[in-house]
């Protein structure tokens, strides 16, 4: 599978992350209401960004998200890369939108993007949720991704924080709210 692919829906594209977009999504990443409930808050310091800006080229599946009507760069998203452990399935994450953008369901068509193009390689897509972020599990919920007992510790700004694994199978996407 193309882990950098361009994608297109109705009112965003999707395309590979270049360099050059530092400067537009650290605009939008040095909002702290963005990481407030996300597990690493800190992630609107600069030189926290840095490295998570750093560490999604070396992932290789970032992209960009581009809202179509005005060519702006308004996020980001990253297919990760294949775990042997878990063949069949491939993690979508590292996500987010300027708060602009919120509510008003540019993440759900981006994710149906990211989503369609995954499953169309892969048995299921992942997406690892630290456990108190009640937002991004909600948001999961409302595109169909279902909790699976699965969980993944990890260090987050200085914290051992538990993410739950939601899935969203081949199946289920076609029958979902986003199929």
């Amino acid at each position: 599978m193309d882990r950098r692919p361009v994608l297109e829906g109705d009112r965003l594209m999707l395309r590979p992350l270049i360099p050059a977009d530092w400067d537009t999504l650290y605009a939008i990443a040095r909002d702290p209401q963005i990481w407030a409930q996300h597990p690493s808050h800190d992630r609107w310091q600069e030189p926290v960004f840095r490295q998570f800006f750093a560490d999604a080229f070396v992932r290789g599946g970032a992209l960009a998200i581009v809202d179509k009507a005005g060519g702006e760069v308004i996020g980001s998203s990253q297919f990760g890369p294949e775990e042997a452990e878990n063949p069949g399935e491939i993690e979508i994450g590292w996500s987010f939108l300027a708060r602009a953008f919120w509510g008003k369901g540019y993440n759900a068509e981006f994710k149906r993007l990211m989503l369609a193009h995954a499953l169309a390689h892969y048995d299921r897509a992942i997406f690892q949720v630290g456990e108190d972020n009640a937002i991004s599990r909600r948001a999961m919920e409302n595109i169909g991704g279902v909790l699976t007992d699965r969980t993944r510790v990890f260090e987050r700004a200085g914290k051992i924080v538990r993410h739950v694994i939601y899935e969203i199978t081949r199946e289920g996407f076609k029958s979902g709210p986003l199929g």
